[in-house]
Parts: structure tokens; C-alpha cells; sequence
């Protein structure tokens, strides 16, 4: 559901509203739908609001774009970025953008971005409000990727107990995202109920695009489905297909 084809992507990011820590995490999970061609970082780098970033540009090739602040309590980055952003996309060399920031004022231009055919993804924290979300077509939570990354650094003795984690995982999917699931299943369902995983999983995204099943403590959207045990899985042998099909509809026989 996450893996695409290998996009050029133009990675934007608003220091003034993004933490820097693991920049590396949030990059490593940008490969995962294509290759940042470009990576911008725009603030100004005056103020000490940013000085952390300063540390981790050079090691990360992100060139830093200075933007004065000229007026008191505005982010000085959201015109310069939105600037970039329009002369990226008319020159016509990228296939999509990565969008790094927690800021509203970042939704009309993912929406623009959209109308002229590009993929756009969104990164920032899960303050960031509907509407930036809404106009992506993925939004991630940098809190998900901060887990991974202490998860990944963390010794076998540190790591949680895996019935423990599925049971506290399960505590936070409600019947909203059961719901989700299950109509999308419906939605693509042949005539004996069955749907092809990988297009629920698109399907969901187009509905609400900050759907994640790490949201959830689940690597995969198959290992959440499981979890719920409202819906039948049928893995065919020998290739990557995975049909899904709501229970509660259709008995085995």
C-alpha cells in the first residue's frame, strides 16, 4: 500500500514548524514512496528557533533557503516555500512533493499541487489540522516515524512484550476505522464479496489520507485487518496477492 513506483520527489520543509530531530527517520521514510531529487529547507536562520537544524543539513544534503522574518508572530518560510514550490513544478522535472510541515497554510498549496497531476505527501505532527491533511494525497505523523526509529534503536531487553503491544494496539482501533475498512472492502467487492487488498488499502488513503496502520502499532495494513478479526484474508501461494472480504456478509463454508 505504501511502496510506489520510483517517483522524483522535491522535499519542502518549514524548519520553523517542524522539530529537527530524526531527520533522518522522516528522510528514510520519504524513500519509501520515491527518491528526494530535491531537498529544501527554508526558516530563518537568524533566529535560534532553527539553530538546531544547522547541525544536521550538511549530513543530510538538504540545502537551506534563508528567509527574513519582516513582520512579528508570521512564519517567514510559508512564502518563500510556496514560491519554490510553483517554480518546481512549472520547470516540470518532478513527479511529486514532500511537504514537511504542521502549518494550514500549506493547504492550498497541496491542493494546487494536486490539480496539476502531482503526488503530494505531508509530514508534521499530529497538532497539524484537517485541512493540510485532507489536501494531501498520504499524510504522516512524524510522532510514527520517531516511534520506529526509538523502536529500532532500542536493545532486545527494551523491546515491548508482543502480546502486551497488540493488546494496547487494539484499544485504539475504534469502530470508525473498522468502518473505514469495511465499507472500502465493500466499495471494490466482486459478487462473492472478495476485494484485492493493496486497492482497499488506496482506497482508504483517497478517503482519509492520514490512514496509517503504525498508527495503530501494526507494521502492515494485512497484520491490522488480521488483528481486528472482522474480515477473511485469502493469501494466494507463489505471489503477493491478498483478497479481503467482510465476515460478517459472507460465511465459509
Amino acid at each position: 500500500m505504501d511502496l510506489q513506483d520510483d517517483l522524483r520527489l522535491a522535499v519542502l520543509i518549514d524548519a520553523e514548524n517542524i522539530p529537527y530531530s530524526n531527520v533522518k527517520g522522516m528522510l528514510e521514510e520519504i524513500t519509501r514512496y520515491g527518491t528526494p531529487t530535491i531537498k529544501r529547507i527554508y526558516g530563518d536562520w537568524t533566529k535560534r528557533v532553527v539553530s538546531g537544524w544547522k547541525n544536521v543539513l550538511v549530513q543530510n544534503a538538504i540545502t537551506p533557503i534563508q528567509q527574513y522574518s519582516y513582520t512579528t508572530g508570521k512564519n517567514s518560510s510559508d512564502s518563500a516555500m510556496i514560491i519554490d514550490a510553483m517554480d518546481i513544478l512549472y520547470a516540470g522535472n518532478i513527479d511529486g512533493f514532500c511537504l514537511v510541515s504542521s502549518d494550514s497554510d500549506f493547504t492550498r498549496l497541496a491542493t494546487r499541487l494536486r490539480e496539476s497531476g502531482k503526488k503530494v505527501y505531508g509530514i508534521g505532527e499530529k497538532k497539524t489540522p484537517n485541512s493540510f491533511i485532507a489536501a494531501c494525497d498520504k499524510f504522516i505523523y512524524l510522532e510514527i516515524i520517531n516511534t520506529q526509529a526509538d523502536t529500532a534503536d532500542a536493545g532486545p531487553s527494551e523491546v515491548p512484550d508482543e502480546n502486551n503491544q497488540k493488546h494496547n494496539d487494539m484499544a485504539k482501533i475504534d469502530r470508525t476505522v473498522i468502518k473505514l475498512i469495511a465499507n472500502s472492502v465493500t466499495d471494490l467487492a466482486d459478487e462473492n464479496g472478495w476485494a484485492f487488498l493493496g486497492e482497499v488499502g488506496s482506497l482508504i488513503l483517497k478517503k482519509q489520507p492520514d490512514f496509517d496502520s503504525r498508527n495503530y502499532g501494526f507494521s502492515k495494513l494485512k497484520l491490522l485487518i488480521e488483528s481486528i478479526g472482522k474480515f477473511d484474508l485469502d493469501v494466494r501461494e507463489n505471489t503477493h496477492i491478498v483478497l479481503i472480504r467482510n465476515k460478517d456478509k459472507f460465511k465459509r463454508n
